[in-house]
Order: structure tokens, then sequence, then C-alpha cells
């Protein structure tokens, strides 16, 4: 009997042992209920991938943990048309694309990127924060359903680089190769301008210009230096031909998924990152062009009546004025005067 006894009793502690083992395991985190990717084209090293990343950490603290964001540059995922594609179709669920480049299937939010439409931010944030901008983001949903966030993130004022010689007036443009993004304005502006425009993805650029396939590109400054192409290109032109920025847009299921507390998070997070992605870039667009010197780069700043005056002759306003429709054109021009 005794025997039994200590037999039990062993069997006890041994088995409180083992519940107290159990109970100081560590508990395996709780999975978030939504979980979501993001990707776009632009190096990590840039002010827009650092930003996201701080959307990202705030989604997931002032959610609490029940939405994590997962956030891909640097075309991990695809080019900018394949992202717009992917958030289309629902194989991810947020992308950025610039408005040039959702113009590929809506045509109108190309309005922003009209060759020298803005002459400075102080005209950029008034109209694609006001009238203009909520215009083109109600046409984003109702035409090809996607969902955008209310605040556009800045891309910049896009510049001419190449390996040839300075662009000081739209006619030292004529019959050179400038590789162009797959965005139909643009490419119809620098034809009307002159060159022979190349469309390919961003993550080619810099082979293509190192192995002389095209002799130039455009771009904001913040992109040709995170791009690097002070390495393979001599000359940038300040043309501040185009300004362009990126809309957040989410799949409408996706976003019709979250319950309102969270759309409450994720668009304040998206909008007021945006704000402080806006001044990031403007504080470092004051440098760029020292430190691109120090790396080689020689600049000018072109001549560009030159450049609307070519643009009007070859008919570029009136034939997207036609394109984009009287009532876009109008909420732009109310802004920033008559184009054309």
């Amino acid at each position: 009997m005794t025997k039994t006894i200590g037999l039990t009793r062993r069997a006890l502690v041994a088995s409180t042992a083992a519940l107290g083992a159990t109970t100081l395991l560590p508990r395996r985190a709780r999975a978030a209920e939504f979980e979501y990717k993001m990707g776009h084209s632009t190096p990590a090293t840039h002010p827009f991938h650092q930003h996201l990343l701080k959307v990202a950490d705030r989604i997931g603290k002032e959610s609490a943990g029940r939405m994590t964001l997962n956030v891909f540059p640097n075309s991990q995922l695809g080019g900018d048309n394949d992202l717009l594609s992917q958030v289309r179709s629902g194989a991810i669920e947020i992308c950025q694309p610039a408005g040039l480049i959702l113009a590929s299937i809506l045509p109108l939010t190309a309005i922003n990127g009209m060759g020298f439409a803005f002459e400075s931010y102080d005209k950029v944030w008034p109209t694609m924060d006001g009238e203009l901008g909520k215009y083109v983001r109600g046409q984003i949903t109702a035409k090809v359903g996607l969902v955008p966030m209310d605040r556009i993130w800045d891309l910049g004022f896009r510049q001419i680089t190449n390996s040839i010689k300075p662009i000081k007036s739209a006619a030292d443009l004529d019959g050179m190769k400038l590789r162009v993004p797959g965005a139909p304005a643009l490419v119809s502006l620098f034809k009307s301008l002159g060159t022979h425009p190349v469309s390919m993805q961003f993550g080619e650029v810099y082979t293509s210009l190192q192995t002389k396939v095209v002799d130039g590109q455009e771009n904001p400054m913040s992109i040709i230096d995170a791009g690097k192409f002070y390495e393979v290109q001599k000359y940038c032109s300040i043309t501040n031909h185009v300004w362009d920025g990126h809309w957040i847009t989410f799949n409408k299921a996706a976003w019709d998924r979250l319950p309102d507390d969270l759309k409450t998070v994720v668009a304040r997070a998206f909008n007021e990152g945006a704000v402080a992605q806006r001044a990031e870039l403007a504080k470092m667009n004051d440098t760029l062009q020292a430190e691109l010197e120090k790396k080689g780069m020689t600049f000018n700043k072109a001549e560009t009546q030159s450049f609307r005056d070519k643009l009007n002759k070859a008919g570029f306003y009136k034939e997207w004025r036609e394109k984009l429709g009287e009532e876009v054109w109008t909420l732009l021009e109310k802004q920033v005067g008559k184009l054309g």
C-alpha cells in the first residue's frame, strides 16, 4: 500500500512538473487577421520606401497586430504596369501607380502629367489635394474599381539625363533615344519633342544606359540618385517638364474586407505618411544637385519656352485635351492657367 501511494505521489509530481514546463513554453504569436502585400518599383533607399515602412509599422501598432502590411520595393513583385495588373486581379492588395502609369487603364489620370503644367509645388499641392485630385480619385473608384487614398505621394518634377550633351532647348532633343516609362502621355510628349522614346521597366534602365541601348532617360532627381544613374550619365538638364505622384490604391475587394475601424487606421497612416514623405523629398531636393555634381554629373537649366512652343506646334495639348475631356482639363487650368 505504501509503495502504491509513493508511486502515485511521484506520478503526480512528474505530471505537475510537466504541466509547469508546458506553461513556461513561449506562446506562439497570434497571426494577423489581415496580411496585405504592397509592391513598388522604387529602390529601397529612396524616401518613398522608407516612409512606406513607417506606415506599415504604424498600421501594425495602431491595429494592435490585427493587420500586417508587407512592402516589397525595387520591382521585387514586378514592374509598375505588372503591379497595377496584380492589384486589379487581387493577386496583391496594394500598389502605388503614378498618375501617368494609371493612365494606361484610365486616361484622365494623366492630367497632372501634361507638359509644363506646374511651375512649382505651390501649384501642385493645392491642385492635387483640391478639386482636381478629388475628381480623379472619384473616377479611379468609379471606372476601374480601385480605392485610392486621399493624399497622393510625391514622385517629383522630372528632369532629363543623357550621355551626349546638355539639353539647353527643345532642338537638342532631336533624334535622341530616350527611355520613358510605359506611360502614354510621356511617350506622346517626347515624340512631340522629336525624340525616339523607348519604353521599358525601371529595373532595365541602368543596364540600357550603360550599354548605350538608349542615350538618356528622364526621372526626378531623387530617382536619378537612388538608381545611381550618375554612374552611366554625364549630363542632367533641369527641365521640370512633368510633375507626377503616386496614388496609393487598394484592390476594392481587399479594401471592403477591412472593418471600418481598420479602414480608419489604414487611411490615416497612408495620408499622414504622404504629407511626411512630401516634406522629406522637398528637403532632399534642395541638396541633391550639389551631391550629384560631386558624383560627376554636369547640370544646366534648360530654356523651357522652346519646349512649350514645340509641343503646341505638334498639337500635343490639343490632342490630350480631347483625350482627357473638358471637365478634368478645366479643373487643371482653373489652378495652373491656360495650357496650349
